[in-house]
């Protein structure tokens, strides 16, 4: 198992709806957000915005981070976020 993953976080503004999510291909699973080819939460509140993320190499790691994270106070997530990205700008175009 060691092909990487990641835990990421978009946002639809800064300090705004927040969304967790766990993925293999962070390009192509931040693009299909951006899209609107996530159906649900993401589509439906338009949080587009990639604002943090971690990489791993163990999916069994990679998703429980993600449990962890998504049971953390919001404010917990904020400052994960501010400690990385402060300006809370799109790091989508930093991928490729």
């Amino acid at each position: 198992m060691d092909k990487q993953s990641f835990v990421y976080m978009l946002a639809r503004r800064p300090y705004g709806t927040l969304y967790v999510g766990v993925t293999s291909d962070l390009i192509k699973r931040v693009w299909q957000h951006k899209e609107g080819f996530v159906q649900g939460f993401t589509k439906q509140y338009k949080v587009k915005t990639l604002v943090w993320y971690e990489i791993h190499c163990d999916i069994v790691e990679t998703i429980t981070r993600e449990k962890q994270i998504k049971e953390w106070p919001r404010n917990w997530k904020i400052n994960v976020i501010q400690s990385t990205n402060p300006s809370w700008l799109d790091l989508y175009p930093t991928l490729a």
